[in-house]
């Protein structure tokens, strides 16, 4: 039972277990925010796709290929806007705030792996770099 409480108390399985709680929370919000703000948008720049009466039949069974045409067009719409809305400002609104960081990571010129600023050698291909510290020997 010991090493079975360490497993269940181990920061992983913490981690994992805060990080699907906010996932799930985060994904009743984006829904949320879908059903309160783009399906009416949506509605109101092209009214709603409804193709679900479409179908082909062959030998008797009927194949309704409609009603996964009306959610793809739904999805592809709402996709757009949330990328347009969402995660276009939201990365633009982080880019602003990470922009006076100071660099931590360079790339390798050999094999263009992220390495340390301050490194000497590459960790993946350990072909020797000057530190981006030190000026290059001419």
């Amino acid at each position: 039972m010991g090493g079975f409480k360490k497993f269940l108390i181990r920061g992983n399985l913490v981690e994992l277990a805060v990080a699907f709680v906010v996932g799930a929370a985060f994904a009743s919000l984006v829904k949320d925010f879908a059903t309160a703000f783009i399906a009416p948008l949506i509605s109101l720049l092209g009214g709603k796709p409804d193709y679900t009466r479409l179908a082909v039949t062959v030998d008797g069974t009927k194949f309704p290929y409609g009603v996964f045409l009306t959610s793809a067009i739904a999805f592809l719409m709402t996709a757009l806007i949330v990328y347009f809305i969402v995660v276009l400002p939201t990365t633009k609104f982080i880019e602003r705030l990470d922009r006076h960081k100071e660099v931590t990571e360079r790339e390798c010129p050999q094999c263009l792996s992220d390495i340390p600023v301050k490194a000497r050698r590459c960790r993946y291909c350990t072909v020797e770099v000057v530190p981006a510290t030190e000026a290059p020997a001419t």
